[in-house]
């Protein structure tokens, strides 16, 4: 097996990423505080070609060398809009016809497996914060909860790390 160059892979350009086809997903951070995780969710959702990406509260904004770092110029690609409250971004989507998710631990929460999503629908995920999750007022209106099941002893996830499983289902399933 021979490795393929970097000229092999027929990438997009930021300007043919524009025009491309998305699937119907924004994905929202919730007071994420990581530079380092904002900049690996923009990475993911380039490579899943999200619609955009909503930031929110103390969550960082591009231009910033930080989130560059991990994002690797997927800031400049992805579109991404800023919301002082996360409750008004939700607001939003759903004026809009989204379909709001909070990705929490739950009661009443839908395994990630067990998830089926309509292709005719858009859809919001709502990633929270490292610490506390997303706000409970927050997960109070939204749509539904969906829950990435874990069997170890730690009980959460990089936030990075759930937007890019959570991400990947929801490619898999719209796209």
């Amino acid at each position: 097996m021979r490795k393929l160059k970097i000229t092999e892979l027929n990438r997009l350009t930021p300007e043919a990423f524009k025009e491309s086809q998305k699937i119907p997903l924004i994905v929202v951070l919730d007071h994420v505080r990581s530079l380092n995780n904002v900049g690996s969710v923009f990475r993911t959702s380039d490579a899943f070609r999200v619609e955009a990406i909503y930031l929110c509260g103390i969550t960082a904004c591009p231009p910033n060398a930080e989130i560059h770092k991990t994002a690797l110029g997927a800031e400049d690609s992805v579109d991404w809009k800023y919301f002082n409250d996360t409750l008004e971004a939700v607001n939003n989507l759903k004026e809009q016809g989204y379909t709001v998710c909070a990705i929490e631990q739950a009661e009443g929460s839908v395994m990630l497996p067990n998830l089926l999503l309509d292709k005719t629908k858009k859809y919001a995920i709502i990633m929270g914060n490292e610490v506390k999750g997303v706000q409970q007022s927050v997960v109070d209106n939204c749509d539904m909860c969906i829950e990435i099941p874990q069997y170890g002893t730690k009980h959460s996830l990089n936030v990075s790390v759930t937007a890019g499983i959570v991400i990947w289902e929801f490619f898999n399933q719209l796209f």
